[in-house]
C-alpha cells in the first residue's frame, strides 16, 4: 500500500473536482501563450478555450488525489500516479462535442496527431506532472515550486521517479532546480507541431531537499 501524501506546504492542498471551475480559469490564463495551445487552436486561441481543454485533462487526474493547488488557486499542479497517466477514452467521450466545437475541424485533426506524445513516457513507474500552471498575476512568488513539492516528496518516499514534458525551453531551468533533467526532445506530429523537452527526475533520499 502506498504511503499517504506528505503534509503539503502551508497554503498548498490537494486539488479536487470541486476546484475545476477555478482551475480552468487559472490554466486558461497560464497557457494562453503556450506553444502547444497556440498550435492546436491557432486563430481560435483564447483563455476560455485553453482553460476548457486543460480542464478536460485535469478532471480525470484529480480523481487520483495527488494533484495540488495553492491558495486562491494561484498555481495548479496536475499529477498522475504510476501507470495511470493515460486518460481513458470513455472519460473524454461525454466532452467530445464541446472539444470539437472548441478546436474546430483543423484543431481536432492536430489534436489527433498528438497521440505519439504518450509513447514518449518512460517504461519504469513514475509520477507524471501533466500540467503545472500559475496565474500570471501570481508568478514570481514560488507558487509553482510549492505546488509540485508534495507529490515529489511522495515519489521520493516511494522510491519512484517523476516525468514531464515541457513545452517551453525557457522553463527547463526551473525544473532542473527541482531535480529534473532533459532526457530528450520530441517534435509533435513529426515536426509539424512544437517541440517538447522530455524531463525525468530520479527519486531522492528523504531529507536531501527538492
Amino acid at each position: 500500500m502506498a504511503p499517504p501524501n506528505p503534509p503539503p506546504a502551508p497554503g498548498v492542498r490537494t486539488a479536487t473536482t470541486a476546484d475545476l471551475t477555478r482551475i480552468e480559469a487559472t490554466l486558461g490564463r497560464a497557457f494562453v501563450d503556450d506553444p502547444v495551445s497556440g498550435w492546436l487552436l491557432q486563430r481560435r486561441v483564447s483563455e476560455a478555450r485553453v482553460g476548457y481543454l486543460e480542464a478536460v485533462l485535469a478532471r480525470r487526474h484529480l480523481l487520483h488525489g495527488v494533484s495540488t493547488v495553492t491558495e486562491e488557486i494561484g498555481s495548479v499542479a496536475i499529477w498522475a500516479p504510476p501507470k495511470r497517466f493515460r486518460v481513458p477514452v470513455r472519460d473524454v467521450l461525454p466532452h467530445l462535442p464541446k472539444i470539437v466545437a472548441t478546436l474546430g475541424p483543423a484543431g481536432m485533426r492536430r489534436l489527433l496527431q498528438m497521440t505519439d506524445v504518450e509513447e514518449q513516457h518512460p517504461r519504469e513507474p513514475h509520477y507524471y506532472l501533466a500540467v503545472l500552471g500559475t496565474d500570471p498575476d501570481h508568478q514570481g512568488r514560488g507558487l509553482g515550486s510549492a505546488a509540485i513539492a508534495p507529490t515529489m516528496a511522495r515519489a521520493d518516499e516511494e522510491g519512484v521517479g517523476c516525468y514531464l514534458e515541457s513545452s517551453k525551453e525557457a522553463n527547463v531551468p526551473f525544473y532542473r532546480r527541482h531535480g529534473f533533467e532533459v532526457t530528450g526532445t520530441h517534435d509533435i506530429a513529426g515536426g509539424k507541431g512544437p517541440r517538447l523537452w522530455l524531463m525525468w527526475r530520479d527519486p531522492r533520499p528523504p531529507g536531501t531537499g527538492r
